[in-house]
């Protein structure tokens, strides 16, 4: 813990040095007495989870300013280039702590010019590098295969190969839940947990592991619909109670494999599916039996829901639903970034942005349904649901998590209900696209209070 009581931006520039041994850091004597600093003759500077001990120097230079000699930045395995970094000092261990470095982790492919496509993250990436270096820090993005031997850091606009340091935080961005599975990964937690090194966004959840979470917690199970894992007795026992059910893969994103099943009022049954581009199908009626038996080799051998079907609003007879952005603030705290309403293209009954949604504000959306005062109601209930929500997961499942996408649906009497948890949010929902996004803001925010263990207050202890 470091027990500055607030962080302090610093400027950290190079020395040539003859002597590929110097140990001297000189510091700004101003500096040295905002930090507490001692008249010691030597500290632990750290910078990521690599520490050396130097030699200190307190010498008139500007304010906020500390010189190392440029040797020393291949043991901290930092490229040697001048640095803006945050700084706290701890007393007991006589630590001058400098940070973040924060590391994306991510797969990703490279070009012909052997630089990296980080494929949907890939400006976000850049977006992130923008905060740390403007805030103070170091932001680099790998992969977990290659952790420790090649990174990326950006620099003039593109981004360059390292040999990364060990950083403060990872920032897991993976796209495959298949990687995430491998033995490979598993290995490379392990080898965090030794290094002590924390990551967050830990994995992909799956929708029955949000529900049976969700269900369990008496404030919120009446804000998510029925839902049993698929089986031929669990269909026949919702298809008896709702008139619509919703079948999903348990791991599954963007709208895709779901099927949606409509009872008529002779106890016959239709579905869409939009595995096939979920556009409208020839009307065919089906007994109970008759689509579990046509359902059976779609679904193959993968475990989905069944899902009781809610009576959302509509707009224009599309469907609609809210997507909320909520970042940890705090351990124990979490805030909202983002929120907008997604409207579903014609004829398809998800609203997912991949299948050809589109955006609205939230207001805009809920005014078509509600007047202004009931709108407004609404939409706060839709915030403190997500939360809830997001608080309950944090809390409850293993692995911790800094940003979570959570899918709202509302009824048509004004009634909020989660419809999904995302740990890997889509970086496509915010507005502002020319400029840095509030994520990622609220992502290097969340780094920062990680490393330096700050208080809701910003304050570090």
């Amino acid at each position: 813990m470091f027990m500055s009581l607030t962080l302090i931006p610093i400027t950290v520039t190079m020395r040539k040095t003859a002597n590929p041994h110097d140990q001297l850091m000189q510091i700004s004597k101003k500096l040295m007495k905002q930090l507490n600093i001692s008249d010691s003759k030597n500290i632990s500077i750290e910078i990521g989870k690599t520490s050396i001990i130097m030699n200190i120097q307190p010498i008139d230079i500007p304010t906020n300013e500390i010189i190392l000699p440029e040797n020393v930045m291949s043991n901290f395995r930092l490229p040697v280039q001048n640095y803006r970094f945050l700084a706290s000092f701890q007393p007991d261990s006589q630590t001058l702590k400098l940070g973040p470095v924060v590391g994306l982790l991510t797969n990703f492919h490279l070009k012909e010019n052997d630089e990296p496509n980080f494929r949907s993250v890939h400006k976000f990436c850049e977006e992130l590098h923008h905060v740390i270096s403007g805030n103070g820090g170091f932001f680099y993005v790998f992969s977990y295969e290659n952790f420790l031997t090649k990174g990326y850091y950006f620099q003039e606009e593109k981004w360059i190969s390292v040999e990364p340091p060990l950083p403060d935080v990872i920032y897991n961005r993976i796209h495959s839940r298949i990687l995430e599975k491998k033995i490979s990964f598993q290995e490379f937690r392990q080898d965090l947990e030794l290094l002590m090194i924390p990551l967050f966004n830990d994995r992909f959840l799956s929708k029955w592991e949000v529900y049976d979470q969700i269900h369990n917690e008496s404030p919120l199970k009446k804000a998510i619909p029925e839902t049993k894992i698929f089986s031929k007795e669990n269909l026949i026992e919702l298809a008896q109670k709702y008139e619509t059910l919703f079948i999903k893969p348990i791991h599954g994103s963007q709208g895709k494999n779901i099927i949606k099943l409509i009872r008529d009022n002779e106890n016959r049954f239709t579905y869409r599916a939009s595995l096939t581009g979920g556009h409208e199908q020839p009307e065919t009626y089906y007994s109970l039996e008759d689509i579990y038996k046509h359902l059976k080799p779609i679904l193959q051998n993968r475990i989905y829901i069944v899902q009781q079907g809610i009576p959302f609003m509509t707009k224009d007879f599309r469907t609609m639903d809210f997507r909320v952005l909520c970042h940890k603030k705090h351990p124990l705290m979490w805030d909202i970034t983002s929120i907008v309403a997604r409207i579903g293209a014609d004829q398809e009954f998800v609203s997912n942005l991949a299948r050809g949604g589109t955006l609205i504000r939230p207001l805009d959306a809920l005014r078509t349904c509600f007047d202004a005062k009931q709108g407004k109601k609404v939409l706060s209930e839709i915030k403190d649901l997500a939360l809830k929500i997001a608080a309950s997961i944090s809390s409850q499942t293993h692995g911790m998590f800094g940003e979570l996408g959570i899918d709202i649906g509302v009824d048509i009497d004004g009634k909020p209900w989660l419809i999904e948890v995302n740990s890997k949010p889509s970086k496509s929902f915010e507005e502002n696209q020319e400029k840095i996004r509030p994520s990622a803001k609220a992502i290097v925010r969340f780094c920062t209070t990680l490393v330096f263990d700050l208080n809701p207050e910003g304050e570090v202890g």
